[in-house]
């Protein structure tokens, strides 16, 4: 019996020894699986990087183009809180809800036609909601029109060096042109870290109360690891689901981007399980900046305002000098970003202004001279300030107006406005881009600015001249309304 016992009892020892390792191979199995499924989605890309010292701890893909989805907001914040810093807007600034804004589908916030919301509301509905409308909101009140803003985002991003992105509209919403890529993603996290610390605070937001409604953050990694705070989160049908995490413990600081999980559950498990593995290998201390120092944009232009532009009838110069160059030289004298848009209308004022492209005809005039030189030319008083992240996009369809012929202003005939601005040079190109949007209607008109004042802050009124009766400015307008311009007529004086 004692031998018979023995035996017995060695069995079930290895029988427990075999059940315990079948457990541990299913458990190693399973978080294989998780990654494995991951990895396995086309969708698929990720990367982490030590933000302290920009070191690639791990890439899958990370140059590939994918879809942002709602990842695209934190450029549209950015964008906001480059327009906070420069003083252009502040956390109290009231933004307009248009038509086109409120009728996003959601995730949205909900808002009425015509109320307003304010540039913190707007924050907050961003990084907790990730709010279409409110997206919307923002980029036309900085940009004029959606499709303004997302050449405007575009070019910052080049500016931060995110080479592989484009965007093309505020808020994610499905669009084939629209792309990105995990590493630049990354490069726009932690941007906003390095760019705007006094705002980056809005990513840790847990959830705030909106006209009585509590909002909670979508993104769920927040409060599930130690030091996790921000970013965002993102998800359309092309893309799958995305996010971009941040943690920060003590001075050790990581940025994690997952791109295409096929689940938020499972993206999610995924990012833990990145951050979980490289938190240990992160480096100590407080190292040099990683992405483009950054100052903020110029509140508006400072050259000449006493020189008006031509109507579109005036030719191209044929003698000219590397674009890129002259839009460099704009940008300096404009900075970075257009501001404001559909403002109200207050009483009229006789100052003509200078627009961005008088001072690019000057500069090919010059031969690409220094801002100094068209500086003189211009009469401009004072120095030009500059951007250290300019922004400018090309438009090679705008008319380019005369910086050497007194102003013209309508003396008969009706003008159609479609918009006032805080920038002037947001005015041309808001009137640039409507001449191109909307064809023939606008055909004979002409372009241009009208100074003014509205309390202590100047307003440009952008507006077409040049026709003969209320029929044909009418019906500009309604052509202009066709493509989501607000318009109407006026009579010359």
């Amino acid at each position: 019996m004692p031998q018979a016992f023995t035996s017995i009892r060695a069995a079930a020892k290895r029988m427990s020894r075999s059940l315990m390792a079948a457990a541990l191979g299913s458990s190693v199995l399973l978080n294989a699986s998780i990654a494995h499924s991951q990895a396995a989605d086309e969708r698929y890309s990720a990367i982490v990087i030590d933000a302290s010292n920009g070191k690639v701890l791990f890439d899958r893909s990370a140059d590939e183009r994918r879809y942002p989805a709602s990842l695209t907001k934190m450029m549209t914040l950015y964008m906001l809180f480059d327009a906070l810093e420069s003083g252009r807007a502040t956390l109290s600034t009231p933004m307009k809800v248009s038509a086109y804004a409120a009728a996003r589908p959601p995730s949205k916030l909900g808002m009425k036609v015509g109320s307003t919301i304010s540039a913190e509301e707007a924050i907050f509905g961003l990084v907790t909601r990730s709010a279409n409308d409110a997206a919307v909101v923002i980029g036309e009140y900085l940009g004029g029109t959606e499709t303004r803003f997302a050449e405007m985002m575009t070019a910052k991003a080049r500016k931060l060096g995110m080479s592989r992105t484009t965007f093309q509209n505020a808020n994610g919403l499905p669009n084939n042109a629209q792309m990105t890529t995990a590493r630049d993603m990354a490069t726009l996290g932690i941007a906003l870290r390095e760019h705007f610390p006094q705002y980056y605070k809005y990513f840790s937001t847990r959830s705030f109360k909106f006209r009585g409604q509590t909002i909670g953050n979508h993104n769920r990694l927040l409060g599930r690891i130690d030091g996790v705070d921000g970013i965002k989160t993102g998800y359309i049908n092309a893309s799958g689901f995305n996010l971009v995490t941040s943690v920060v413990r003590g001075n050790k600081k990581l940025v994690a981007v997952v791109m295409g999980g096929r689940t938020a559950r499972s993206r999610d498990d995924h990012m833990a399980e990145l951050v979980t593995k490289y938190l240990p290998s992160l480096s100590s201390g407080n190292g040099s900046a990683l992405i483009a120092s950054y100052s903020p944009s110029a509140r508006g232009p400072s050259v000449a305002s006493h020189v008006a532009a031509l109507p579109a009838s005036v030719p191209v110069p044929t003698r000219r000098i590397a674009s890129s160059a002259i839009n460099e030289r704009v940008a300096e004298a404009y900075g970075s970003n257009a501001t404001g848009a559909m403002n109200a209308i207050t009483a009229p004022s006789r100052r003509p202004v200078v627009g961005r492209d008088a001072i690019r005809e000057a500069l090919e005039a010059n031969d690409g001279g220094s801002l100094g030189t068209v500086a003189t030319a211009l009469a401009s008083p004072g120095p030009v300030p500059r951007a250290s992240i300019p922004n400018v996009v090309t438009r090679t369809s705008s008319p380019v107006p005369s910086t050497r012929t007194a102003a013209i202003q309508p003396s008969s005939g009706w003008v159609v406005q479609i918009a006032a601005t805080p920038v002037e040079a947001t005015a041309y190109d808001i009137l640039a881009e409507a001449r191109q949007r909307t064809g023939s209607a606008l055909a004979s008109a002409s372009p241009f600015t009208e100074a003014v004042s509205s309390g202590s802050q100047t307003l440009y009124r952008a507006r077409f001249s040049g026709f003969a009766d209320k029929a044909a400015a009418n019906a500009a307008c309604e052509a202009l309304k066709s493509r989501s311009y607000a318009c109407y007529a006026i009579a010359a004086n």
